[in-house]
């Protein structure tokens, strides 16, 4: 849990979130534990609707474009990712 921590992390914003209507790229706020995996992710090109590391109260979670969800459990100090 990152406690409220967060990187900047640039990612792709998909059209229908976009304000303009276009993807576009922007640099967010992720939590800071979940981060590197929101990196890998962009650098395989794999597309984002959202994420949240959960902060302790629930599993974390990183919402795919294509409609699939990854639960990100903890166990420990360390965050496992599973597909769902």
């Amino acid at each position: 849990m990152c406690k409220g921590e967060y990187e900047i992390v640039s990612v792709l914003i998909p059209a229908d979130l976009s304000s303009t209507g276009k993807s576009h790229w922007k640099k967010m706020k992720i939590d800071k534990c979940i981060a590197p995996i929101v990196k890998a992710l962009q650098m395989c090109g794999i597309n984002m609707r959202g994420s949240c590391c959960g902060h302790g109260e629930r599993d974390g979670d990183i919402h795919l474009q294509d409609g699939r969800i990854l639960i990100i459990k903890k166990d420990g100090d360390k965050y496992l990712a599973e597909r769902e």
